[in-house]
């Protein structure tokens, strides 16, 4: 496989996030559920992996980087310690915060959520619009964390998968209730190298496809067809494939990550280099890894490097989080 330099798609790209803005949406609530009970006391039950101290060399090395995303320049970073959930929060894990809150998702603020066209499962009535430049992007009326593809779909069978439809005010809940925090940018792109310096991918420079799949992306004609030669067509379980070197799975591929940072596309050129933290403000949100609908031909975020955005309350089905320890 060989992957070519996108040009450069933003926030409604094939494989990235769409903002929720995109959609002709339904009324927006005054207030999404953020529930008082969220303070610190709930069980994470995601085991985690110890990273330790060190300097990296931060942003793209290869030279696929997308215009626009702000990769470069590269620029050493210096991290303390920290530690790391091992798998992104699966269906099973944001049940059990569910079911202890009563937290609403934004997804069920709204009334409706983002959805892969051939991902869909809902009836005609419940289709609320698509993004003119990203038609296969449909707005689901009833998508939401328990009905990924719409009213028709459930969760049966998909307890370890990781949880989606899942906004940054959702990930910062849920990080709220368990007493962890998003992890920042940097720290994010340093667990996911796995300890490998200046390497495209977490497991080095090799492609995707060599030597048999290494992530869940999409397969075939982008994106009429996903042949699934990976053995997946939307998200696999979260210890599908192999860890990196940190013992980190899928940190690229499967779903996106939010981090907790504002994304600028100059955040390198002006940032920090102990402990960055990202812009003080701004309006969307970074996303880490690539997807199940990352593919060579339009989009190639499933890399290390590789940064994208959405605003705090839009939610879709390709993207979750995992947490680091406060």
């Amino acid at each position: 496989m060989t992957t070519n330099e996108s040009p450069g798609c933003g926030p409604a790209c094939a494989c990235g996030a769409p903002a929720r803005e995109q959609f002709l949406t339904l009324q927006a609530p005054d207030a999404a559920s953020r529930d008082p009970r969220n303070d610190g006391t709930g069980q994470h039950p995601i085991p985690q992996a110890g990273i330790p101290a060190g300097t990296f060399v931060m942003g793209d090395a290869s030279g696929d980087r997308n215009p626009g995303d702000g990769e470069i320049p590269l620029h050493r970073v210096t991290l303390k310690a920290f530690s790391i959930d091992v798998t992104t929060v699966t269906n099973d894990a944001f049940a059990a915060f569910v079911a202890a809150t009563g937290y609403r998702t934004d997804a069920e603020a709204f009334g409706y959520s983002a959805v892969f066209h051939a991902a869909v499962a809902a009836d005609d009535d419940d289709i609320v619009g698509r993004p003119a430049q990203t038609p296969w992007w449909v707005g689901v009326r009833g998508a939401d964390w328990t009905r990924p593809g719409g009213r028709r779909s459930d969760l049966d069978g998909l307890g370890d998968h990781p949880v989606v439809h899942v906004s940054w005010n959702d990930a910062q809940a849920y990080c709220a209730w368990a007493g962890r925090r998003l992890p920042t940018e940097a720290e994010w792109e340093y667990a996911a190298r796995g300890g490998l310096e200046r390497k495209k991918y977490p497991w080095g420079d090799d492609e995707v496809d060599a030597d048999g799949w290494r992530a869940n992306i999409f397969q075939g004609r982008f994106p009429e067809e996903n042949t699934g030669d990976d053995g997946f067509l939307t998200t696999a379980p979260v210890r599908s494939f192999a860890p990196n070197g940190y013992g980190l799975w899928q940190s690229v591929g499967n779903v996106w990550e939010w981090c907790a940072d504002w994304f600028s596309a100059e955040t390198y050129a002006a940032g920090a280099a102990t402990a960055p933290t990202g812009p003080d403000a701004g309006e969307q949100r970074v996303l880490r890894g690539g997807s199940y609908l990352c593919h060579d031909s339009y989009c190639n975020r499933y890399r290390n490097a590789a940064r994208s955005q959405s605003t705090p309350d839009s939610s879709m089905g390709n993207a979750g989080f995992r947490t680091v320890a406060v």
